[in-house]
């Protein structure tokens, strides 16, 4: 059951990254970490929803700050 929620979940994450082509860069980035942090907290607290917001948030921020511009 578990290995079937991981899978949805990168389902999910790959076709909602689909619609990432009119974003910026650093929306993009942004949405892209936070997918890959979701699934990471998810399969690193073995399905904990606590895990996998969590995960989701931090991966988001990291996300968001790679693309920031440089001044």
């Amino acid at each position: 059951m578990n290995g079937i929620k991981q899978s949805a979940l990168c389902a999910i994450a790959i076709v909602s990254l689909a619609g990432c082509g009119s974003m910026t860069t650093q929306e993009r980035n942004t949405a892209i970490g936070a997918g890959v942090g979701g699934v990471a907290g998810s399969v690193l607290t073995g399905g904990s929803a606590l895990g996998t917001i969590g995960g989701a948030a931090v991966g988001g921020v990291i996300g968001n700050e790679v693309s920031k511009e440089r001044r």
